[in-house]
């Protein structure tokens, strides 16, 4: 066996795949079908066995190239560069020629084994949105490159099995619908200390906050971790998802953060939210954090903070809409294009009389109907319900669904309006704990 130039010079070369492999186009090989199996000369005589494959990510490519194999021959595991491959099939791997580069295998940055680091653990699929493992992971050579084209996540059969272990060059079709497109899938490599890569932004802000929450709930801390540090990118997207977090999940993942941070985290969420999540916090972080928020954010927390938190008063939003009752719809319609409040809890515009007291409700379909002059006050219903503030869970709960409302309005003891309740709210407390990882498992083992 001769002995090859170095590996920098074999990367130069290793991008392209010998024309010999044509006849492969499209024939899709399993990982564990060539991991462990033959390494072979030209004259198909064994030099040693295949430990791994590697591939490159963060190129852009839906497909990350295979790049390379190491290859353990005697005692030494050596870097085979995809370039000296002419041949992939389930059993073995055929060189083009006898030459090798007979220096150890070394990681470069941005590299990644396939087995080693990424068949061991979790993978997301953006599809969905679920946490899938790879049983296996499938390779193709496509258009004289062999590529990373799909991850199986299913249970393989017995027989499936009994074939692997074999040693079978047969193909396994027992799950023939299970592959997922690689094009969807995201690894977590955090892990791996040479990948100098995370998960991309990009991909994850196309999920909704609550999907990105329950790929951090049933990923393990470490990938958790990952995940969070992905959306830190964009504040508002990172204080969606910690709204959307069991309370369990959130204080794990701001445990170790200084306040600096967590303060930034809390002014960027709903004041809600914020309030809920400082209740959970240890006593000695609650003030420092309070100081850290801007004046405005500060005042509704706090004011939040003097009920109890499963009184209507607790669970209410500070953020509404509430206008004279003699504005006109037009009028109210302009005001909602910059309102900050949240659009669930402006499904139902409020008025109030010249003391500040609620008068009327009007939703906000209604006033879209309504001729443009018409006033909140001669749009409203009669009587509108209201929810007093030391409320229980039960009382706002029951009204709610007497009325069939989506949002209702809590008053204080002067009937003035103090915030709203949407039933999104009620719903989070009628639940049973830990009701999202029981409802949504999004690990495939699951």
């Amino acid at each position: 066996m001769n002995v090859a130039p170095t590996r920098q010079d074999a990367k130069e070369q290793g991008v392209e795949t010998p024309s010999s492999v044509a006849d492969q186009a499209n024939q899709i090989v399993h990982l564990s079908s060539i991991v462990k199996r033959p390494l072979l000369d030209p004259g198909g005589h064994r030099l040693g066995r295949i430990v791994d494959l590697i591939v490159r990510l963060g190129e852009g490519r839906a497909h990350p190239p295979v790049t390379g194999m190491v290859a353990k021959v005697g005692r030494r595991e050596l870097f085979v560069p995809i370039g000296l491959v002419s041949a992939i099939r389930p059993g073995e791997v055929r060189l083009s020629g006898d030459t090798l580069n007979l220096r150890k295998f070394e990681r470069r940055p941005g590299e990644l084994l396939l087995a080693g680091d990424l068949k061991t653990h979790h993978l997301i699929n953006l599809v969905g949105a679920r946490l899938i493992r790879a049983r296996e992971i499938e390779i193709a050579c496509v258009d004289g490159r062999w590529e990373v084209v799909g991850a199986d996540p299913s249970t393989p059969s017995l027989l499936s099995w009994l074939l692997a272990r074999a040693g079978s060059r047969g193909e396994r079709n027992d799950h023939p619908n299970q592959m997922v497109d690689w094009a969807s899938i995201e690894p977590f490599v955090s892990h791996v200390p040479t990948a100098h890569l995370r998960i991309p932004f990009r991909k994850l802000a196309h999920l909704h906050p609550a999907q990105i929450a329950d790929l951090v709930e049933a990923a393990s801390h470490d990938e958790g971790e990952e995940i969070i540090e992905a959306v830190r990118e964009d504040a508002e997207l990172e204080a969606d998802v910690f709204e959307e977090l069991d309370s369990e999940e959130q204080l794990e993942f701001l445990a170790s953060r200084p306040d600096v941070e967590v303060g930034l985290l809390l002014a960027a969420m709903a004041p809600d939210n914020a309030a809920d999540l400082l209740v959970n916090l240890d006593q000695e972080r609650r003030l420092p954090l309070l100081d850290a928020l801007p004046a405005s954010q500060r005042a509704k927390v706090l004011a939040l903070l003097s009920y109890h938190p499963e009184t209507a008063g607790g669970l209410m939003s500070p953020d509404f809409a509430c206008l004279p009752e003699a504005t006109s719809a037009v009028k109210v319609l302009e005001e909602l294009k910059n309102s900050s409040a949240p659009p669930e809890a402006l499904t139902v515009i409020y008025g109030h009389d010249s003391e500040g007291k609620v008068s009327c409700a009007v939703p906000v379909v209604g006033l879209i109907q309504a001729e443009p002059g018409a006033t909140l006050g001669q749009l409203s219903q009669a009587d509108p319900v209201m929810i007093p503030a030391d409320a229980d869970i039960h009382t706002i709960v029951r009204k709610m669904a007497d009325f069939n409302m989506s949002v209702a309005p809590v008053i204080d003891s002067d009937r003035h309006i103090i915030g709203v309740i949407t039933v999104d709210d009620v719903l989070e407390h009628l639940l049973p704990a830990g009701w999202r990882r029981d409802f949504g498992m999004t690990s495939n083992e699951q």
